[in-house]
């Protein structure tokens, strides 16, 4: 069974980046997927401490053959050369456990905009906000948060998938701030 670590909005933040990636670390994950704003802060946040988005590129294409990745609104044809992996497709799609695993940033698609059926997986950043939630359709929605710019006073989170357990977990506490099982399909 794999595993994955899922993180959304990096905006560029190298400790923020190395961070995570040092706690993803003990869970051995087989994939990273990064779901947009990778390398800019974006127009509408502040430079953010330790904004060095050659160090972002240079961490995460150390990485690039465990990476599946997604377009966020920062991005663009520029972060594509610097970058190693494909980074500017507005959506992906995965099997994952007999389930449909849909990535996008946020800004573009949203569950009730797609093809989803109850048990499908809606993976998607954007609002910086983590959640799990599943729809009156039986879709679950999964927002991992954002690692460098979270909203509403939460902190810094990325999410985990293992053993048909996603957890989503907050870097300054180590604590599982949300949690759903997937292993079986619906």
């Amino acid at each position: 069974m794999l595993s994955f670590a899922i993180i959304s909005d990096i905006h560029g933040c190298f400790p923020a980046l190395q961070k995570t990636l040092e706690h993803a670390q003990q869970f051995a994950p087989d994939y990273y997927l990064v779901l947009g704003d990778i390398l800019n802060h974006g127009p509408r946040n502040p430079v953010p401490e330790g904004y060095a988005p050659p160090l972002v590129a240079e961490a995460l294409n150390a990485l690039r053959e465990k990476i599946i990745a997604v377009r966020g609104n920062c991005e663009s044809e520029v972060d594509q050369m610097l970058l190693q992996f494909p980074c500017l497709a507005p959506h992906n799609q995965l099997l994952v456990d007999s389930r449909r695993w849909f990535m996008t940033h946020g800004h573009l698609y949203d569950a009730e905009s797609l093809p989803l059926v109850a048990g499908d997986v809606l993976l998607s950043g954007h609002s910086h906000v983590a959640g799990i939630e599943q729809d009156a359709k039986g879709i679950c929605r999964i927002n991992p948060g954002s690692i460098t710019f979270p909203r509403n006073g939460a902190e810094p989170s990325y999410a985990i998938y293992q053993h048909g357990t996603l957890n989503i977990i907050g870097l300054q506490t180590d604590q599982v701030l949300a949690s759903i099982q997937l292993s079986v399909a619906l």
